[in-house]
């Protein structure tokens, strides 16, 4: 996702302060709780999340966008300047905005809510007019995380009055940054979000859960330095349809510590045992259907994985993965089968 054949313009940073660790950030007059932290690029993993290739690609453009500012400004083309990103938990949203400054070479300011939101009638209101002003004054990318808390549609009924304000302050420091910085706003419940929050934003980016290819990277990517076959990375792909890119994350580091575990002076252990193991604890991060399919019989979820398109094994590679012989393997799969039906090796 790494922008190619890029220089980045000096004008990307525009007027405002160079933001540096002494810096001091703004707190709730109440509590002084701080109002937010700051995360500097040094500090955030130069390596890209990892998504399906349709959102890559707009996520690749809108950096592009952003480091060629200056070209697009000289041809009056207006750049966006603000962007929410929303999708389920665990997708890889904060990342993703994170890695977004790190390509940039701003800070990212994050919102913290714990200091943000207040009990007492009108600080709210005020300690977003703190936060926007300072972001404002500095180099920086502003990242409003769980957004939803200050920016809920105003007409709830469950709603108090006070909600109505936040929002109404939020949408006037929104509309006074749009000249001045980068804004993005990050959320798991865009459903709450006030219409007019929405039209704030130039550009809107869902992170969906991982298609397959995607949740081979991920695994490809976590599963090292331990060295796994292909045949088991696409199976662990397959398992874990439906899962978020942290849960599959979650899945291979667990996987990684029973394989060590299992290592010492043993034959290579059996994947599919191990998983089993697994999902057990963690069923909950995981969908049914392939969560059932694991408690088949061996020959059983052979049948099965054989007619899987995205794994596209052969019965040797079954053999691989289920550590049997091809024999066997071709037992399993071609017993009961009608007459004049055989899978293929």
């Amino acid at each position: 996702m790494a922008p190619s054949r890029l220089v980045r313009s000096r004008a990307i940073y525009g007027a405002g302060e160079v933001l540096t660790p002494q810096v001091v950030m703004p707190v709730d007059r109440e509590t002084a709780a701080p109002l937010a932290t700051v995360t500097f690029p040094i500090d955030i993993p130069k390596d890209p999340p990892i998504f399906g290739a349709p959102l890559q690609m707009a996520v690749t453009e809108l950096v592009e966008e952003w480091t060629q500012r200056a070209i697009l400004e000289r041809q009056q083309v207006e750049i966006a300047r603000s962007c929410l990103v929303y999708g389920a938990p665990g997708t890889g949203k904060t990342r993703l905005a994170l890695w977004m400054c790190h390509q940039l070479g701003l800070p990212a300011i994050t919102a913290r809510l714990d200091g943000l939101v207040s009990s007492f009638l009108g600080t709210t209101s005020r300690n977003i007019g703190a936060l926007f002003a300072f972001a404002s004054r500095y180099q920086c990318v502003l990242l409003l995380d769980e957004f939803d808390a200050i920016a809920k549609v105003r007409d709830d009924p469950q709603e108090v009055g006070e909600i109505k304000r936040v929002v109404n302050t939020l949408l006037q420091n929104l509309d006074e940054r749009r000249n001045v910085g980068f804004t993005i706003g990050i959320t798991n419940h865009e459903m709450l979000l006030d219409s007019a929050v929405w039209r704030r934003f130039d550009t809107q980016l869902q992170v969906p859960r991982p298609d397959f290819d995607a949740r081979l990277a991920v695994v490809r990517r976590y599963v090292l330095p331990l060295v796994l076959d292909e045949i088991e990375v696409r199976f662990i792909a397959w398992i874990t349809e439906g899962a978020s890119g942290a849960d599959i994350e979650t899945l291979v580091n667990s996987i990684k510590k029973a394989m060590i575990l299992n290592s010492d002076g043993k034959p290579e252990p059996e994947i599919i045992p191990i998983v089993q193991r697994i999902l057990i604890q963690q069923s909950r991060r995981f969908g049914s259907e392939r969560t059932a399919a694991l408690q088949l019989d061996a020959a059983a979820l052979s049948k099965q994985l054989l007619q899987v398109r995205d794994l596209a094994y052969s019965q040797s590679d079954l053999a691989t993965l289920f550590r049997r012989n091809k024999a066997t393997v071709s037992r399993w799969v071609n017993e009961d089968a009608p007459s004049g039906v055989r899978a293929a090796h």
